[in-house]
């Protein structure tokens, strides 16, 4: 199923006439440029499956390094997520993926709630999928921060930087992410922690849908009140006694029983991004995870007690830095979109990430990221847009997501193919599966084996 171009209501399908728009493919450039605003994860998959399509690209990112969130993250392939990502390189999205896969420090490993995960490096990750952007012929922009946009009707026609240099382009991708500014974490969260986001140096988020004008939603936790924080911290590694250290080296993974005492409740795992760790284990141990740093699966634990758990007497926090008072505030800004990741309200906008909705992790923003990018070149060239079938877990993940959160109660909640609701969605409807042949097969069946990776001018 394809969407038109122009955003009109009513969806056609691949081979019947167009629908009565004004849009005409001759009139559209053939050396189209495609502005990426944000370097994370969704910004990245945006950027590869754009220039691979066809396109020139640029990517602008506010801070001194690429992934944001990904750059303390790590968590890959876990549940659903092994799925998403086989299905994706199924579809000529492996670049990515692979880049990730070679540079982790764990692979196949198990913790509470979540198998077959794989654990990136992430000092490791940011140069190796820079270097992949820019020997694709992609420009990247560092500190390039974005203040202000130009508008034509609907359609934006180019983004103004701090030092007010202009950049046009003929499509616009937001992939500014929904957490920060730093104004956010402290009406709705506890304050600046000082996270790898780095508000302070960098300045916070600019929307780029925002600054068009088109009103934005924010999500809630369970009691209504307004965002997420997100779900872990990093400790520095070499802090934690020989034991821990050794352990997490060699395995991946630390379980660390709490005293009763030292447990902070389940209302501190509520108020988490990361739904699918918020189960009872990570309230009744210290769970780590090997991701370069220790990392420490929840939203904050204060300093001083953590350090009366044994081997813990030394732990000293690597991002945020204040991860004993608290951590970045999250979903505070998520555009309106249609299932071909195009933003309702603007001619020639997409999003992907969370901007594009209430999904959780980096193989969610990488997904809605490659579908953004190839329909923001589809768009300049006058073609229908892809909209990814239901029959796949990345369709029917895109399309659910939009759905329920036009209901109060969806807004509540957090999807992602790793665990909670969205996993338990996947089980129910036969998604989910690790078999590489029977994914590839799915795919096949589509008709859309190998669409990211094709050239469409």
């Amino acid at each position: 199923m394809s969407g038109c171009p122009q955003g009109n209501n009513r969806e056609h399908k691949q081979g019947t006439p167009p629908c009565p728009c004004k849009y005409k493919a001759e009139e559209r450039k053939k050396d189209m440029k495609v502005i990426i605003v944000g370097g994370g994860w969704a910004g990245s998959g945006a950027a590869i499956a754009a220039r691979n399509a066809g396109a020139e690209v640029t990517v602008l990112e506010r801070t001194d390094m690429l992934l944001g969130t990904g750059l303390v993250g790590g968590i890959m392939r876990n549940n659903g997520r092994f799925t998403a990502t086989e299905e994706m390189i199924a579809l000529g999205g492996n670049e990515i993926f692979e880049t990730i896969d070679a540079n982790c420090r764990h692979k196949n490993i198990e913790f509470p709630g979540h198998k077959h995960a794989s654990l990136y490096d992430i000092a490791l990750i940011e140069p190796a999928i820079r270097n992949l952007l820019v020997s694709k012929g992609i420009e990247v922009r560092l500190q390039a921060r974005m203040k202000d946009v130009e508008m034509d009707g609907e359609k934006i026609t180019a983004v103004i930087l701090d030092d007010d240099e202009k950049i046009t382009g003929d499509v616009f991708i937001d992939a500014t992410g929904s957490a920060g500014p730093m104004g956010n974490c402290g009406k709705y969260g506890n304050g600046c922690a000082m996270c790898v986001l780095r508000c302070p140096s960098y300045g916070g988020r600019v929307s780029l849908v925002g600054k068009a004008g088109v009103p934005e939603k924010q999500g809630k936790k369970a009691d209504g009140t307004i965002g997420a924080m997100s779900g872990s911290c990093k400790l520095f590694k070499e802090s934690l006694s020989k034991e821990i250290v050794d352990m997490l080296n060699n395995t991946g993974v630390a379980v660390i029983p709490l005293p009763e005492e030292l447990r902070k409740g389940e209302g501190a795992l509520a108020k988490k991004a990361c739904q699918q760790y918020a189960l009872k284990e990570f309230n009744e141990n210290i769970i780590l995870l090997d991701t370069g740093h220790a990392k420490l699966m929840t939203p904050y634990y204060p300093l001083e007690q953590l350090h009366q758990v044994p081997g813990f007497e030394n732990a000293r926090y690597e991002d945020p830095y204040a991860g004993g008072k608290g951590n970045s505030m999250r979903y505070m800004a998520l555009a309106p979109r249609d299932d071909a990741l195009k933003v309702k309200g603007l001619d020639n906008v997409f999003c992907g990430g969370e901007k594009a909705g209430l999904l959780v992790g980096h193989t969610e923003a990488i997904v809605t990221g490659t579908l953004a990018g190839h329909n923001a070149v589809r768009y300049a060239l006058g073609q229908e847009l892809l909209v990814l079938p239901e029959t796949l877990t990345v369709g029917d993940a895109i399309s659910y997501v939009r759905q329920v959160m036009d209901t109060e109660e969806g807004m509540t909640k957090k999807y992602t193919f790793s665990g909670s609701v969205y996993f338990n969605r996947m089980q129910e409807q036969g998604l989910y599966t690790t078999d590489i042949a029977t994914i590839k097969d799915k795919v096949d069946k589509t008709g859309l084996t190998g669409v990211f990776s094709k050239k469409l001018a």
